[in-house]
């Protein structure tokens, strides 16, 4: 994998870490397409059960490099057949799909600023432990884009249409605090805590029971946006899937037997 992206599973949990310190984890091609490829094997190796998305230096991830992209415009206009915003389709949507479809629970550990699609990748985890010192911003409208990274989809459900309108057409820096009075954050804690919180977190749902947990995540997914009628066939039918799991079976056994469950994942 490319060093703008690093990468370690150990016991199950895979860290992936976003690496371009120096330019505040802005998001050029080289690492777009590592952090893409890097999710895509992590969704897709049954030895990893839960994935720790976090970034090293003072920022998560301040989205698009502009600079990268001032050089991707200047060559469209001169081809006059280019589409400077072809990174959307294959570069942020793969993103936020390996995010949210992976079977397996995913924790943002966001260490600093997540702008524009840092911001969508933030809330297209399952889980954000935020360090008090970190901040938001959807930025698009700044710079005359509209939202990609899932911003349209996930920011209303967690605030509501109204205020992810404020926030999407009035871009502005969202303390970290704010973030949390507004249902963004799952856990605030001091930034000097944020990275042993954040892997404590991510270790937690990587030793627990993976297909309850992707059953979970699935269920909440499909509600979103679907009758209470169709959920409750959704549910029935995750429902039995985890009910034939190994986990399960550990899980009442350990109960029973008043112990810790010690699951496999299976």
């Amino acid at each position: 994998m490319a060093d703008t992206v690093l990468y370690d599973v150990t016991d199950g949990l895979a860290t992936i870490t976003l690496n371009r310190p120096d330019a505040m984890n802005s998001l050029n091609t080289e690492l777009k397409v590592a952090l893409r490829d890097t999710l895509q094997a992590a969704g897709a190796d049954p030895g990893v059960r839960a994935v720790l998305l976090t970034a090293t230096g003072r920022a998560f991830c301040v989205g698009q490099d502009l600079k990268e992209h001032v050089g991707n415009l200047e060559a469209a206009r001169q081809s006059g057949s280019g589409n400077a915003l072809s990174t959307v389709s294959e570069h942020y949507n793969p993103i936020v799909r390996a995010i949210t479809q992976m079977p397996k629970p995913v924790v943002a550990g966001v260490n600093g600023v997540a702008a524009g699609a840092g911001f969508g990748f933030a809330l297209a985890a399952d889980y954000r432990v935020v360090a008090d010192t970190a901040s938001f911003t959807t930025a698009f409208a700044g710079v005359g884009l509209s939202a990609d990274s899932g911003l349209s989809w996930t920011l209303p459900r967690l605030v509501g249409a109204s205020r992810a309108a404020d926030l999407l057409l009035f871009p502005r820096s969202i303390s970290a605090q704010e973030a949390a009075d507004l249902g963004l954050v799952n856990r605030l804690v001091p930034a000097a805590e944020l990275a042993d919180t954040a892997a404590e977190v991510a270790r937690r749902l990587a030793d627990g029971p993976t297909v309850a947990y992707a059953g979970l995540k699935e269920a909440l997914a499909y509600g979103a946006g679907r009758s209470l009628a169709e959920a409750l066939e959704k549910e029935d039918e995750l429902q039995s899937r985890a009910g034939a799991s190994e986990d399960h079976a550990i899980a009442v056994a350990a109960f029973l037997a008043k112990e810790k469950p010690k699951y496999t994942g299976r």
